[in-house]
């Protein structure tokens, strides 16, 4: 079937996001067409004024609306302790734990050579200009645990030393409320490595 050129142009914009094939993007159009002018209105507008006004945050590369995101421009936040997240969203799962109270660097991805991601595309140049400043005291390394993941906190681990910055990983392994027998083993073997003394 042959869509007007609008309904196509709408249908083939959708299609940009992550995980969303032709039919879904179809379907996401026709809602919007059918019985959603006013939220598509509001969505335009949203998408239309978030792609102008935000950028990067230039201390933490951080989603902002200024130079500096919220957290990098609290006070209250320790700078001298900066946890190494991959994604804004390792942001927002942070924040909303309510427990880490120092600023963070947002690498936007993780080293991938093959798919020409290196250390400038993840922002390390200006992580290094950051460490050389001496008031990072502490990196937590809050990276995945793929091949990816691993490449990227040797890197980081690396510009640290060389800095003279002591460096910590978050825990890995088993989560709260899961039962043994379910965990894999590369996931257990983590734990195991990551144990520490039991203690009330």
């Amino acid at each position: 079937m042959k869509h007007a050129p609008l309904v196509d142009q709408l249908i083939n914009a959708f299609t940009c996001l992550p995980g969303v094939g032709p039919r879904s993007a179809q379907r996401m159009a026709y809602a919007l067409l059918d019985r959603g002018r006013e939220s598509g209105r509001r969505l335009g507008d949203a998408l239309h004024a978030a792609m102008d006004g935000v950028q990067h945050c230039e201390r933490c590369r951080n989603y902002a609306e200024a130079a500096l995101c919220p957290v990098c421009d609290d006070p209250r936040r320790d700078a001298s302790l900066v946890c190494i997240v991959a994604t804004p969203g390792d942001v927002l799962a942070f924040e909303q734990s309510g427990e880490y109270r120092g600023q963070y660097f947002v690498l936007m991805g993780e080293l991938s050579p093959l798919d020409g991601v290196g250390p400038r595309e993840l922002g390390l140049d200006v992580l290094e200009q950051r460490l050389k400043e001496g008031q990072i005291s502490e990196l937590i390394l809050a990276t995945g645990t793929t091949v990816e993941g691993e490449a990227t906190a040797h890197y980081v681990l690396d510009l640290a030393q060389d800095a003279g910055v002591g460096v910590s990983r978050i825990a890995q392994g088993v989560p709260m409320g899961g039962e043994l027998e379910f965990v894999d083993g590369a996931t257990l073997a983590q734990a195991l490595k990551g144990r520490r003394p039991f203690d009330s």
